[in-house]
């Protein structure tokens, strides 16, 4: 039986005695013994570099951020987001808590599965009852320094074309209007495409252009980590593009699209606008991959850099359900996306670049459970936050945003190639890539 511990730390160290030699620790052992003590590995201790790191230290007081969301559940992407603003988050092995704080937080929907009301009780943040109470104070002013838009997830309705119909511009409509009534506006994130319909993202775009506060939206999959590394110079001469990834059409579509588009934004000229689309789907995008219309033999070289097991060996038989996006832009340039379905669960890239033998590809790593992905997304959108610029323009998601609808109206005209004036002028300027 094990003797009680003294009463004071001067009794103990009496009872020990000189008991320093007691507690050293032992010299590694020599001779017989010596294969059963071993030193353990290192504990690596990285040190990736964000783009927040480019801001230099922090100063003044934390960014006020009003954070406004249609479902808040566990690995939604409001916790993807918003949980990362209010805890802080790990990513690859460093500690990083943003230089904001959510100040004010309101839910559209509420499932069972809700934690958002649990996270506004825990950190007091409050929850109000409006998109509007979110952004003022008890005198009506505004009273944040950003807005946190998740419009992703609930319970909502499918349009004709199958488009989920988030209420991505009524929610935002509703920031704009207190920007109008106060005269003054901040920095708004929104999460993903802008909507489900070109109409309402052209204006949500015009609205920030008109009042004149920074904008981001869009994916994480195009600024998470990349292997092998992967990122092109504005100017580079591509001949060929092609991202490979899982389904389904619509969400899984929009962060394929995007990754695509910012490998392809980067060719020289830089982005001159979308002329035509189609959604080629099963026998169909394969007759238009022995047309040449579209680059499937850049499918090995983007599946060959997926983890280990992932990725299955590219079959023709295995892909008959394959739906292949084909965008054409206006300066002549053609890429596409195939959703490969089971066969890729992950997102890839591959481009043909002049002057290279080989096909370049990489593929975005998700880290699971912990989502690092995210914590990226949510770096770059802290450096909006506290900069008052964008990470990369938001007219890369406007452009997709246009694109991925009139896939839908391809899609349903049974692939046939529809032309998109709309966007054929859609030109800008993309940022360097800010990677890790």
């Amino acid at each position: 039986m094990f003797k009680s511990f003294p009463n004071s730390r001067r009794m103990f160290l009496q009872n020990v005695g000189g008991g320093a030699a007691a507690f050293a620790v032992a010299p590694l052992l020599h001779g017989a013994e010596e294969e059963f003590v071993r030193k353990s590995q290192v504990l690596p201790t990285p040190r990736v570099a964000l783009p927040t790191d480019q801001l230099g230290a922090p100063k003044g007081p934390r960014k006020r951020i009003a954070a406004i969301t249609t479902a808040y559940w566990k690995y939604s992407h409001a916790d993807d987001i918003i949980t990362k603003f209010i805890e802080g988050y790990g990513i690859v092995g460093r500690i990083h808590n943003p230089h904001c704080r959510v100040v004010s937080l309101f839910i559209d929907q509420f499932p069972k599965t809700d934690i958002g009301r649990g996270m506004a009780a825990r950190y007091s943040i409050p929850l109000v009852k409006s998109p509007a109470a979110a952004l003022v104070g008890d005198d009506g002013k505004l009273a944040v320094d950003g807005v946190l838009l998740i419009g992703e997830h609930g319970d909502y309705p499918l349009n004709t074309k199958g488009q989920m119909m988030y209420p991505r511009r009524k929610l935002f409509e509703e920031i704009v209007k207190v920007f109008r009534r106060t005269g003054k506006s901040v920095p708004v994130f929104n999460d993903k495409h802008l909507s489900y319909s070109w109409e309402n993202a052209k204006w949500m775009f015009d609205q920030s252009r008109a009042l004149k506060f920074p904008m981001m939206a869009g994916s994480s999959v195009p600024v998470t980590w990349r292997r092998p590394p992967l990122s092109f110079k504005r100017g580079i001469e591509l001949e060929a593009a092609l991202a490979v990834g899982p389904g389904s059409f619509e969400s899984y579509g929009f962060h394929n699209l995007e990754l695509m588009q910012s490998f392809v934004e980067k060719r020289r000229g830089g982005e001159t606008g979308v002329k035509a689309v189609q959604a080629l789907n099963g026998e169909a995008a394969w007759e238009g991959a022995r047309k040449g219309e579209w680059p499937a033999e850049l499918i090995p070289a983007a599946v060959a850099t997926l983890p280990k097991g992932s990725g299955k060996p590219y079959v023709r038989e295995m892909l008959k359900n394959t739906i292949v996006f084909r965008v054409e832009y206006s300066d002549g340039f053609t890429a596409a996306v195939c959703l490969g379905g089971r066969f890729c669960p992950e997102f890839s890239f591959a481009a043909k670049v002049r002057g290279r033998g080989a096909p370049v590809g990489t593929h975005a790593f998700l880290p699971k459970p912990q989502r690092d992905h995210f914590s990226f997304l949510c770096n770059h959108i802290e450096v909006m936050f506290r900069s008052g610029r964008p990470s990369y323009p938001v007219e890369r998601t406007l452009l997709v945003t246009g694109i991925l609808d009139a896939l839908h109206d391809s899609k349903a005209a049974n692939g046939k190639r529809i032309a998109t004036p709309h966007l054929a002028k859609l030109n800008y300027t993309p940022a360097e890539d800010r990677h890790q």
